[in-house]
């Protein structure tokens, strides 16, 4: 199979993380391969693939903080730059559903981003997707122990009227990424989220 291009979603393996803030990269390339029809997943680079034409999707297992091994087997295999990737991660300095497209750049502290600048460098394309930041009762950002506790934490009901359509627009859109057009992707996504 020829990939011209590996979208990773980032999130920690196992039923007890499934619907969590820090899973919301594994929630976007499950609705990538169920929109594009992909294969069932398979194991292979210390995660799970699948994929479509030219494209690979891959869902790590090795745990957030170590992203970047898995990540780095399917470059090798493949034979690809980080340029031709693109990652799916949580981001909590964005307002829930918001979503941001960059090139390169720091980790903000996420382990997962850190352990694929530590493997692949941080040339590839992140998809930042908004969860919001947990705040104390004074309206001060929390930090710390707290965040890792709010970003393990599932979704709230609440979450669920941004949260599908968001996940939905963002497999739909999918084509997008895969010419490089990441502006219309991004202006794209609120339209369809909403219809």
């Amino acid at each position: 199979m020829s990939v011209s291009r590996l979208l990773i979603g980032l999130g920690n393996p196992g039923d007890d993380y499934a619907r969590t803030r820090h899973n919301i990269g594994f929630m976007a390339v499950d609705e990538i391969a169920a929109h594009y029809c992909c294969p069932s997943w398979k194991k292979k680079f210390r995660g799970l693939i699948t994929g479509a034409d030219a494209f690979l999707l891959l869902k790590p297992q090795t745990f957030m903080n170590l992203s970047g091994e898995s990540a780095v087997e399917a470059l090798r295999f493949y034979q690809l730059e980080p340029e031709n990737v693109v990652v799916f991660h949580d981001d909590i300095d964005l307002l829930p559903g918001q979503v941001k497209i960059k090139q390169g750049g720091g980790s903000g502290g996420h382990n997962g981003l850190k352990s694929l600048d530590a493997c692949i460098g941080s040339d590839y394309w992140r998809v930042r997707i908004g969860v919001g930041r947990p705040m104390t009762e004074q309206g001060c950002p929390v930090k710390g122990d707290a965040v890792v506790n709010y970003v393990l934490n599932p979704f709230t009901k609440a979450d669920k009227s941004w949260l599908d359509p968001l996940v939905h627009a963002l497999a739909e859109e999918t084509d997008l990424l895969l010419k490089n057009e990441f502006q219309k992707y991004l202006a794209r996504l609120p339209k369809r989220a909403a219809s």
